[in-house]
C-alpha cells in the first residue's frame, strides 16, 4: 500500500490490514545513507558517505524532520510515521549542496526504539532510465519520418518533407532547420526544404545555393557550430550557432540536417550523436531514393520519347538461342508484335538489297567482333517510292560467358532522303549550270589580286575559251576598250564592299563582243582578309540590246503622247494623277509638271465624282476598259463635257493599282445637242400652242361668266354675301389654274440643269398630263391613265423625260385625229400606264392609231425623218426623245399592237442607298 492509499485511507476513518512481516533487508553499513529517525521520523542523526552532500531546507534547534531534507513532492511519499512506511521501496528526492537533486531509494528498519531508513543512490540509474526512453523516442520519431516519407505521394512529397521538418523544429525548439542536399550539377549545397518557426530569424530560402562551405566540417558526425571557428560557414549560419548533421550513403556525404540559432549542448542535451544522425537519415535517404527514383523515370520517360520521336531503339542478339530482343519503341516502329523474336524474322524487315550484307556482318559480329556500321531500308513494298532508311551499329561487349551483341538503329530517311535529293540537285545544277549561259567562276586572292582558278563548262558554248585562255592578264584582252576602266573599277569595288554588279563587254572567240553582267561576292577568312571571289557572268546582250530599242521606243511613245491632241493621264485609283501630257496640262490651265499630285476629282460635283469612282470600281482584270461622257467644273469657265476611257491597271492578285486614261473635249457636240433638245421642246410647245390656248381660254370663259352674273345682280341690287363668295371662290379657282398652266409652260420651256438628279418618273407624267389633257380631250380623244403613283427613283431631268412623253402623246394625237378625218365613227384613245421592277421602270405610251408601218419601224429614230406632209414636223421629236432616253442610262423602243403603236421608255432604277436625302 502506498503511502497516498493510506493517507486516503486515515481520512474515511479506515485502518490499513496489519501487514505481514517481511524479512528483514540486510543491513548495509558504510555506503549510500542511514538516517537513524525516531518514532515521529525526526532525525536523531547520519551515518554513511553521502550524509555530507545532504543540505537541510530550514535548519532548526530541535532535531530536524525528514521532511526538511526532502523536496516537495516527496512528502506525500513518506505520510505518516516511520511505522507507516515498513515494507514499502521509498524513493526520494533529496536537496544537496550542489543544488541538483539527489535521488536515492531506500527502506526503513525497526531498531528497538528507533528506526533506521537505509538509502541507495540511484541517480546513474535513472539518468540511464531517462536516456534508454528518450532514446527510444527518438529512434520511433525517425521511424515515423521515414514511413510519412515513404508512403506519401511524389506530389506531396515537398509538403510531407515540410511538415516532418517542422515537427522536429517544434519537439526539440529548434528556430531554423533545414535539409541540404547536393545541386544539380553536384558542385555545391542547397536548401532543399526549410521551417522557421514565427519569432525566429529568415537564414534560408528553398533552393538557396551554399556554395562548398559544409565540405569544409568533418562529415563523419554532427558538429556544433561557432562562426568564429568556421568562417567559411557565415554566408551559411550568418553570425548565429549552429549544428549541422551529415547523412552518408555510398558516394558519401549526400545531405546535411542544418539547425540554425541552436545551441544543441544547452536546448538538447540528453539527445547525442546517433540519435541527429537517425534524425538526418530518416529526412534524407528517403527523400534521396524518391529523388533519385523520380529522376531515373524521368530519365527513362525521355529515353523513351526520344526513341519513339526519333524511330531509334537499342536491340540485343543472342547467339545462343538465335534470337534478337528489341526496344519496345524499336519493335513499334518497325511494326512488330513481340519485342523477341527469331533473328530471320528480324532480317525478314529489312529489304533484299539489303538483307544478305546485313546477315553477314551480323556473323561477323558473333565469330569475330567486328563492330558493325550498316545502313539498310526496310521492306515495305507498300511504301516504295519512299524507302525508310535505318542506321545499325552494334558491338560485343564482354568476353567469355558475359559476351554480349548490342547496338541500336536509328531512322535516317530524312537524311538519305535528303542526300538523294541533293545529289539530284547537285546533278541537275550542274547539268544546268553547263548548258546555260551563265558562266560560274572562282577567282583566288592571291598578292593583292584576283587570279581566276574556275570557270564552268558554260564558258565553252557561250565565249569559246576555256580556263587558260582566261588566265593572267589574258582576260583584261578580252574586254573592250570602252569598258576596261569599268572592269578595273569592279575589281576594286569587289576588294573594298564585298559584292559588286557591273556590265560589260567580252570578246568571244569570234571576234564578237557579248554585253556581260558580271555578278561577284568577296569572300573573307575569320580575320577579314579576302580569300576568294565567286560570281557569275551572264549573257544580256539581247537584254541589253532589246533596253536600248525599249528606250528608243519610249522616247517615241512620248513624243507620240504629248504631241497628241487628245488628252492622256495616269491616276490612282483616288483619282490623284500620276502623268498628264500637255494638251491636258493646256486645258487646265498649268504646266504638265504641276499635274502629278493633282486630283482630278477637284474639278467635279460630288455627284460626277461619286458616279466616276462607282464606274471605276466596276473595273476587272477580265473587264478593264470603260467609257463615258464626264462633266467637269472648271473655274472662271462653263461646264466642260468630256469623253473619257479608262483601262485599269491591276496587280496579280486582281488588285487595281492605276488607271490609264485618254479623252477628247465633247463641250461642243454637248452643247450642240443641249440646243437641239431645247429647240425641239420650243417646237413641242408651238405644236401644242392651239392646246395650251384652250387651257388657258377655258378658264378665262369662266372667270367672265361669273363677272357677267356678279354686274346684273349689281345693277338690280340683288347681291348677297354668300353669292359674291362663291362667285369670287370660282374665279379664285380658275386663276389658279391658268396660273398653274403658265408657270408649267415657263419651267418645261427654260433650258435642263447641267446635273442629272433622282426623281420620281410620275411627276413626269403629271407635268404631261397638265400640258396636254384638256386638250387631248377637247380633240375627243378619249386619254386613259393607269395608276402611275409608286415610289421609285431614276436619274435624269424630269423636264426631258416630260418632252419625251409629250412628244409621243402629241404624235399619237396628230395620227389619230388624222385617222378619225377619213373615219369619222372612229372613237381614238391614248394610254399611258407604268411598270417596275427591282432593276428598272418602264412607261408605256399606246393608241388605237392602227399601228406603223413595219417597214419604217427601223428608221423612225433617224434624226430629220417624219411621216408627216412637207412643212408640217421637223423630223426631230423621235430622235430627240432617243437621245434623252438613252443619256438618263435607258432605252426607248417600239412595236405594234393590235390596235396601235405602243412605245416604251425603260429607265434603270436608282437604288436607295444612291440617293441623296
Amino acid at each position: 500500500m502506498s503511502a497516498g492509499d493510506k493517507l486516503f485511507g486515515r481520512l474515511l476513518n479506515r485502518h490499513p490490514p496489519v501487514p505481514q512481516a517481511l524479512p528483514e533487508p540486510p543491513s548495509v553499513h558504510g555506503i549510500g545513507l542511514q538516517m537513524h529517525l525516531d518514532a515521529e521520523g525526526r532525525v536523531l542523526h547520519l551515518t554513511g558517505p553521502l550524509r555530507h552532500s545532504l543540505a537541510q531546507q530550514t535548519p532548526t534547534a530541535r532535531a530536524p524532520h525528514l521532511l526538511d531534507f526532502l523536496l516537495p513532492h516527496c512528502s506525500l511519499v513518506v505520510e505518516g510515521v516511520p511505522a507507516d512506511w515498513l515494507g514499502q521501496n521509498l524513493d526520494l528526492d533529496f536537496y544537496s549542496l550542489s543544488g541538483q537533486p539527489l535521488h536515492l531509494r531506500g527502506w526503513i528498519q525497526p531498531q528497538a526504539d528507533t528506526w533506521l531508513l537505509q538509502l541507495l543512490d540511484i541517480g546513474d540509474l535513472l539518468v540511464d532510465r531517462r536516456q534508454s526512453r528518450l532514446r527510444e523516442q527518438c529512434q520511433l520519431l525517425a521511424v515515423q519520418i521515414g514511413e510519412q516519407l515513404r508512403l506519401c505521394s511524389l506530389s506531396r512529397l515537398p509538403d510531407v518533407l515540410a511538415d516532418q521538418l517542422q515537427s522536429l523544429a517544434q519537439r526539440f525548439h529548434v528556430p531554423c532547420i533545414a535539409l541540404a542536399l547536393l545541386d544539380e550539377d553536384e558542385q555545391g549545397w542547397q536548401i532543399h526544404q526549410h521551417y522557421a518557426g514565427l519569432d525566429a530569424p529568415r537564414l534560408w530560402q528553398n533552393a538557396q545555393r551554399l556554395g562548398t562551405g559544409l565540405d569544409s566540417l568533418n562529415g563523419s558526425a554532427p558538429q556544433a557550430l561557432n562562426p568564429i571557428e568556421h568562417p567559411r560557414l557565415q554566408s551559411t549560419f550568418g553570425n548565429a550557432e549552429g549544428f549541422a548533421v551529415p547523412y552518408h550513403d555510398a558516394q558519401g556525404v549526400a545531405a546535411w540536417l542544418l539547425c540554425g540559432c541552436y545551441a544543441v549542448q544547452q536546448r538538447a542535451p540528453d539527445v547525442g550523436e546517433r540519435d541527429w544522425l537517425q534524425f538526418a537519415a530518416a529526412l534524407a535517404s528517403p527523400l534521396l531514393e524518391r529523388l533519385r527514383e523520380h529522376r531515373h523515370h524521368l530519365q527513362l520517360e525521355r529515353l523513351e520519347s526520344l526513341q519513339a520521336l526519333l524511330g531509334t531503339g537499342w536491340w540485343e542478339m543472342f547467339s545462343d538461342t538465335g534470337q534478337v530482343q528489341l526496344a519496345p519503341s524499336l519493335a513499334s516502329a518497325l511494326n512488330l508484335v513481340d519485342t523477341r523474336l527469331p533473328l530471320h524474322d528480324w532480317l525478314d524487315t529489312v529489304h533484299p538489297a539489303d538483307r544478305e550484307e546485313l546477315r553477314s556482318r551480323l556473323q561477323a559480329l558473333q565469330d569475330e567482333s567486328i563492330p558493325l556500321l550498316l545502313c539498310v531500308r526496310l521492306y515495305r513494298p507498300e511504301a516504295a517510292a519512299t524507302p525508310i532508311w535505318y542506321r545499325l551499329q552494334g558491338q560485343a561487349l564482354g568476353v567469355g560467358k558475359n559476351r554480349r551483341l548490342v547496338g541500336f538503329m536509328l531512322d535516317i530517311s530524312d537524311i538519305k532522303n535528303q542526300e538523294q535529293q541533293a545529289a539530284t540537285a547537285h546533278a541537275r545544277l550542274d547539268n544546268l549550270i553547263a548548258s546555260s549561259p551563265a558562266v560560274i567562276y572562282v577567282q583566288q586572292y592571291v598578292e593583292g589580286a584576283l587570279q581566276p582558278t574556275f570557270y564552268s563548262d558554260s564558258l565553252l558554248p557561250l565565249l569559246g575559251w576555256t580556263l587558260a585562255d582566261c588566265a593572267g592578264a589574258a582576260l583584261v584582252d578580252k574586254v573592250h576598250p570602252e569598258d576596261r576602266d569599268r572592269y578595273f573599277e569592279r575589281s576594286r569595288l569587289l576588294l573594298r564592299e564585298g559584292s559588286v554588279r557591273v556590265r560589260y563587254r567580252l570578246r568571244d572567240h569570234r571576234g564578237d563582243y557579248h554585253w556581260i553582267l558580271d555578278e561577284a561576292k568577296l569572300l573573307r577568312d575569320d580575320l577579314g582578309l579576302p580569300v576568294e571571289a565567286v560570281g557569275l557572268w551572264l549573257d544580256v546582250t539581247e537584254v541589253t540590246l532589246a533596253t536600248e530599242q525599249i528606250k528608243q521606243s519610249e522616247e517615241r511613245y512620248r513624243i507620240l503622247v504629248e504631241d497628241s491632241p487628245a488628252m492622256i493621264c495616269r491616276y490612282r485609283p483616288d483619282l490623284t494623277l500620276t502623268f498628264g501630257n500637255r494638251p491636258l496640262a493646256t486645258y487646265l490651265e498649268c504646266a504638265p509638271e504641276h499635274l502629278p499630285g493633282v486630283n482630278l476629282g477637284s474639278w467635279m460635283s460630288a455627284q460626277q465624282r461619286e458616279s466616276f469612282l462607282q464606274r471605276l470600281s466596276q473595273l476587272s482584270p477580265e473587264f478593264p476598259v470603260s467609257t463615258a461622257e464626264i462633266n467637269l467644273q472648271l473655274p472662271g469657265r462653263e461646264h466642260a463635257w468630256w469623253v473619257w476611257s479608262d483601262r485599269g491597271v491591276f496587280d496579280a492578285h486582281g488588285q487595281l493599282l492605276e488607271i490609264q486614261a485618254v479623252g477628247r473635249d465633247n463641250t461642243e457636240v454637248r452643247r450642240s445637242q443641249q440646243q437641239l433638245t431645247q429647240s425641239a421642246k420650243m417646237a413641242t410647245l408651238g405644236e401644242m400652242a392651239t392646246g395650251l390656248a384652250h387651257e388657258i381660254n377655258q378658264p378665262l370663259n369662266v372667270m367672265r361668266m361669273a363677272i357677267v352674273n356678279v354686274l346684273k345682280r349689281l345693277s338690280i341690287g340683288d347681291v348677297q354675301v354668300d353669292y359674291l363668295t362663291d362667285k369670287l371662290n370660282r374665279i379664285d379657282t380658275q386663276v389658279q389654274r391658268a396660273a398653274r398652266v403658265v408657270d408649267h409652260m415657263r419651267v418645261f420651256g427654260r433650258r435642263s440643269e447641267i446635273e442629272q438628279h433622282p426623281f420620281n418618273p410620275a411627276q413626269a407624267i403629271e407635268g404631261t398630263l397638265s400640258l396636254l389633257a384638256e386638250g387631248m380631250r377637247g380633240k375627243g380623244v378619249d386619254l386613259r391613265i393607269s395608276e402611275t403613283a409608286f415610289e421609285v427613283q431614276v436619274r435624269g431631268h424630269v423636264d426631258q423625260l416630260e418632252q419625251v412623253l409629250i412628244n409621243l402623246m402629241v404624235n399619237a394625237r396628230d395620227a389619230l385625229l388624222g385617222k378619225r378625218e377619213s373615219n369619222p365613227e372612229f372613237k381614238p384613245w391614248i394610254a399611258v400606264y407604268a411598270e417596275r421592277d427591282e432593276q428598272s421602270v418602264r412607261l408605256w405610251v399606246e393608241d388605237n392609231g392602227g399601228g406603223i408601218d413595219e417597214r419604217l419601224l427601223e428608221r423612225i429614230f433617224e434624226p430629220f425623218f417624219t411621216t408627216k406632209p412637207v412643212g408640217i414636223g421637223t423630223g426631230l421629236g423621235l430622235s430627240v426623245s432617243y437621245g434623252i432616253v438613252e443619256n438618263m442610262g435607258g432605252k426607248l423602243s417600239v412595236r405594234n399592237s393590235t390596235e396601235g403603236a405602243r412605245f416604251c421608255i425603260e429607265l434603270p432604277v436608282v437604288p436607295a442607298d444612291q440617293i441623296t436625302r
